[in-house]
């Protein structure tokens, strides 16, 4: 189980890494600001928890949430949007929950772990 939600968490990261560098590089560029000013602001967050993410390690599994609730709002905000910048919204929302589900949940199971192997 501890395995799946790392999984999830990652695939959760991960995803939000693809769509938001193939949405704002090549589907639908920015406008208003320089396209890689916008993707570094938009991608470092999800690069940061990726070595504890990878490693398995549960704190950093927990404060990773708290991006995922940032890319959630985000999602919001684009999915409130028009036209195709819905769909876009609806992703970025499905994928931040997947990530922020699996890493509230992974801690948990890693303490239980814990406690079964003592």
């Amino acid at each position: 189980m501890m395995r799946l939600a790392n999984s999830l968490a990652l695939a959760g990261v991960l995803g939000l890494f693809a769509l938001i560098l193939i949405w704002n590089a090549w589907l639908a560029p920015p406008q208003v600001l320089p396209r890689a000013l916008v993707l570094l602001l938009m991608l470092t967050p999800l690069v940061l928890p990726l070595p504890g993410l990878l490693a398995g390690r549960a704190y950093t599994h927990a404060w990773s949430a708290f991006l995922a609730m940032l890319y959630f709002v985000i999602g919001v905000f684009h999915a409130a949007g028009p036209g195709a910048e819905r769909g876009y919204g609806w992703l970025m929302i499905c994928l931040s929950l997947v990530w922020l589900g699996a890493a509230g949940i992974y801690p948990r199971l890693a303490r239980r772990q814990l406690q079964q192997s003592d």
